[in-house]
């Protein structure tokens, strides 16, 4: 019976994530709906008589994975270049909104003073795995969407350290410990976390620039060692596990040429998996009737979060900036928060409850009641509130161009150079190295990966163009791409046909291999390059037509048409055009014969 439970837990997730990707919502409110139905709701799961004793160990290690492959994301060096909001949001902002919840919770609730703590501690974590779908229907403008997006990644890591530090200190003090003996085991407890995490990291990184652990065994065992991290921090110090690996993640992200792509996509994925399946089951336990039975003072605590202490955040964080109050009015209502508060402020609520901590079971109903009531109302008012405050982006208008190759250099350049925005993306790094050597902007990575939703400008995409030598990136892209923009935007290079047969390639794929035309492949436009041809841009007119300049560039293969106050136009085998009298056509011409 428990196999099946589980397996059913599995499949009931996946169909959540499902419909999220559908209908370009959350993910996390229909894995919470789901886990109500089957939960309080329609008692058809109770992960306490589940899992019995292991569902401390099992969301304890969860939740470890989670906060590390949230610190995998956290470089250093890039808090140089996120601007001074941002690292308010995540330093005093953060402050102000821990102290606004935790006093709402102790002075509006009469918690007890340390769940309380906890609850400001915890929420004041947003998540990228929220902000991110909700931020690609919103569009708003450039300047809130980098500062929510880099908010979001920068937050998850530092805002759950920063619970984990609270919730330290609370269950130190909890032990009768004077406030001097306090302060002496948090410094004890942080230093063996800190200690281990870096450890850790510093054996990881041996291990992999030595060598010494194969390749096949990377994802297994970056693993493994996360979670003997954790164990091990955890016996050593009590509490200290998820800040050894918020600090191992930290470490490793930090290490200069160190390959962690197929880390962290492992993570990623597993990621996906332990969010999905946790909180499912993190709702399952939820007590609505407790929740209830707490009355207004629970409606009172979501307007203090959403009216109070975000407002106060970003009223503190971009003093001294030049957002406009439109701009900082949008910032102060978008806040939703997600899968870490949940998942860490459950961790929590189970120490505390073992360790007979009143208050300590209203923890998880409040965190749940306040992730519900943040992502369902801004993602149904953020978009009319942005439109109302003129914050949202105007029509998406850059190009993405999937591969960063010779070809894709020289298209993206000609278009460029007519004022084109356009945006390059490539898992080579010698590719994206010459593509910004030529100042063009260029994302080294899977452009459809979890990592590309927070660096890609999504929100200002228009067109994708699939130009990748590699059939597969291209099939990827396509497939991404076509339900995130709609097929009639996505446009790739043809493969050839024993390819598509041999792979059974997709329906939309290879409807849009109809780029250049039916004939055209990257192997052509290749060949054409490397032997000395270049992409030009020609203005015709009425005495220039488009007869004239086929007879004066004989082999000439035209890419785009461009008419003056309209947007480019992509010949493809689908949709010829014929250029007219005032047209700019951009084409790639075969190199001149010397006479």
């Amino acid at each position: 019976m428990t196999a099946l439970v589980l397996a059913g837990i599995a499949l009931v997730s996946v169909l959540a994530q499902w419909l999220a990707w559908a209908l370009r919502l959350p993910a996390i409110l229909f894995l919470l709906l789901t886990g109500l139905l089957l939960g309080p709701v329609g008692g058809l799961l109770d992960p306490d008589a589940l899992l019995g004793d292991l569902l401390f160990p099992l969301v304890s290690l969860s939740v470890a994975v989670i906060l590390f492959e949230g610190a995998l994301t956290l470089h250093l060096a890039e808090l140089k270049g996120i601007g001074k909001v941002v690292r308010n949001l995540c330093s005093t902002g953060m402050l102000a909104s821990f102290a606004v919840i935790a006093g709402a919770g102790y002075g509006l609730l009469g918690l007890d003073l340390r769940v309380a703590l906890l609850l400001g501690a915890v929420l004041v974590v947003t998540g990228p795995t929220v902000i991110a779908p909700m931020l690609n229907v919103i569009r708003p403008v450039k300047e809130v969407d980098r500062i929510l997006r880099w908010e979001g990644i920068v937050i998850d890591p530092i805002g759950a350290l920063f619970a984990v530090l609270v919730f330290e200190a609370i269950m130190l003090g909890s032990q009768g410990n004077l406030v001097g003996h306090t302060l002496l085991a948090l410094v004890k407890t942080v230093a063996i976390g800190s200690i281990i995490g870096v450890a850790a990291g510093w054996l990881t990184t041996l291990l992999i620039r030595k060598d010494w652990l194969p390749v096949s065994l990377h994802k297994f065992g970056v693993l493994a060692l996360v979670l003997a991290s954790f164990t091990l921090s955890n016996w050593l110090g009590h509490e200290s596990g998820l800040l050894a690996v918020t600090v191992f993640g930290i470490w490793l992200a930090n290490q200069e040429g160190l390959d962690l792509e197929e880390v962290l996509t492992f993570k990623e994925d597993l990621a996906v998996i332990l969010i999905s399946s946790l909180f499912i089951l993190l709702a399952a336990r939820l007590d609505l009737a407790q929740l209830w039975a707490m009355g207004p003072m629970v409606l009172a605590l979501l307007l203090v979060v959403q009216l109070v202490a975000r407002p106060l955040c970003i009223l503190v964080s971009t003093l001294g900036s030049d957002l406009s109050w439109r701009a900082r009015a949008l910032l102060g209502w978008i806040a939703p928060r997600g899968i870490v508060a949940a998942a860490v402020g459950s961790t929590f609520a189970l120490s505390l409850e073992q360790a007979g901590v009143p208050d300590a079971d209203k923890l998880v109903p409040l965190v749940f009641a306040v992730i519900i009531a943040t992502v369902v109302l801004q993602s149904l008012t953020a978009t009319p509130l942005a439109a109302l405050l003129g914050q949202r982006q105007k029509e998406p208008d850059t190009w993405l161009i999937i591969g960063a190759n010779s070809v894709a250099r020289a298209i993206a350049r000609a278009l460029a150079d007519q004022g084109v925005s356009v945006h390059l993306t490539d898992p080579a790094w010698e590719h994206c190295k010459l593509a910004r050597m030529s100042n063009l902007p260029c994302y080294f990575g899977a452009p459809q990966s979890e990592h590309a939703e927070r660096h890609l400008p999504l929100t200002s995409l228009s067109t994708v163009l699939a130009l990748s030598p590699d059939r597969h990136n291209n099939a990827l892209g396509v497939l991404h791409f076509a339900h995130q923009l709609g097929e009639e935007k996505v446009f790739s290079l043809r493969s050839s046909e024993q390819h598509g047969k041999a792979n059974r390639e997709s329906t939309t794929f290879r409807a849009r291999q109809n780029l250049f035309g039916s004939d055209i492949t990257f192997a052509r436009l290749g060949g054409m390059l490397g032997r000395g041809g270049q992409v030009k841009g020609t203005r015709l007119s009425d005495t220039f037509d488009w007869a004239a300049y086929q007879a004066a560039n004989p082999g000439a293969l035209p890419l785009f048409v461009l008419t003056p106050g309209k947007g480019p136009r992509i010949v493809t085998s689908d949709e010829p055009v014929t250029p007219q009298a005032g047209d700019l056509v951009i084409a790639l011409q075969p190199a001149r014969e010397e006479t």
